[in-house]
């Protein structure tokens, strides 16, 4: 039983240009993500190009450094690893 929680924070810095690489890569490894949310500004008038995801996964953790490296070749975007462990 995993014990520590592990969160991927992705930031894309234009939605509109990278969103389906980012997405073919969240497919590719949807068995591992229990948790995803989606986080960018919107209004009335406006949708802002950048955005930020958080993923909370499970799983192989070599499977994980799989995914941040296909992420991290993505132009635009900036992955962080945050690791909570009890």
């Amino acid at each position: 039983m995993q014990n520590d929680h592990v969160i991927l924070g992705i930031h894309v810095t234009d939605r509109l240009q990278h969103a389906s690489e980012v997405q073919k890569v969240f497919t590719e490894y949807g068995c591992n993500i229990k948790t995803r949310l989606g986080l960018h500004e919107a209004g009335e008038n406006f949708c802002s190009p950048q955005g930020v995801v958080l993923l909370e996964l499970v799983g192989d953790p070599s499977v994980w450094q799989g995914m941040k490296a296909k992420l991290q070749v993505i132009e635009g975007i900036e992955v962080k690893e945050i690791v909570f462990s009890h």
